[in-house]
Parts: structure tokens; C-alpha cells; sequence
């Protein structure tokens, strides 16, 4: 299976300012997500080519923009990219009811993300209840 670019972020300093940016030049709709500081950027029409991305702030991504790529196996995917000489970042994480996600180095030292959508991710205990 060929997996695909499904989400990135774009660190930013003043969220208005980003936000009012890529709605003016884009189009995009650009969303406060809960109760953190994070805005979901609508790309395009739903299920067409493209990924959808956020918003976050530069202290939560001093790398820069980074990708997240769509698999279905996240566990088999970490394995194949220490086997092919990237380095696991973190381990597999839990984004509650959403979905699984991890980061590595690639060989040439870019971050990365991988996402394994499940919607039965746990809600971390102690967590909204």
C-alpha cells in the first residue's frame, strides 16, 4: 500500500494573524481545535487530493513544518523506518477517538509523522471525565 501526505503543521507566533493569512490567500477555514492552542485548517473539498493541516504554535514545533503520513499499520511502519536507517522520535502516541501517531528522523535528519486513524483510540484515564 502507498501511503500519503494526510496532515501537516505550520508553526506561527500570532494565530490571528496566521489564521486571517491562509483564509485570505487560500481559502482555507482555519478552526480553534478544543481547549489548546491548535487551529485545524480545512484544505479543500472533503475526501478529494491534499491533505488537511494546523495551525500550531512555534514552541510546540521548533522544526518547522512537518508532514504526517497516513498508514495503516503504525506499529509496522516505526519498524520499517528504523530498519531503513530513520530514528524513532517518540513512541506510538494516543490522539483520543482520533487516531495513533509517532515521529522519526528521516536518514537526512527531517522530522516526520506518521498517523494510523482509529477511532477507538482510549481516552487517557484522568482525562474530560
Amino acid at each position: 500500500m502507498t501511503s500519503r501526505v494526510v496532515h501537516f503543521e505550520i508553526p506561527i507566533d500570532d494565530p490571528e494573524r496566521a489564521g486571517a493569512f491562509y483564509r485570505d490567500v487560500f481559502g482555507w477555514e482555519v478552526t480553534k481545535w478544543g481547549p489548546v492552542d491548535y487551529w485545524t485548517m480545512t484544505t479543500g473539498a472533503a475526501l478529494g487530493p491534499g491533505a488537511e493541516g494546523a495551525l500550531a504554535p512555534r514552541s510546540d514545533a521548533p522544526e518547522g513544518v512537518v508532514i504526517y503520513i497516513g498508514v495503516a499499520d503504525i506499529d509496522a511502519a516505526m519498524t520499517k523506518v528504523a530498519d531503513a536507517g530513520g530514528t524513532l522520535l517518540t513512541e506510538k502516541m494516543q490522539i483520543p477517538t482520533f487516531r495513533w501517531s509517532a515521529h522519526f528522523r528521516d536518514p537526512d535528519g527531517n522530522m516526520v509523522g506518521l498517523f494510523q486513524q482509529d477511532p477507538d483510540v482510549p481516552m487517557p484515564d484522568g482525562v474530560m471525565g
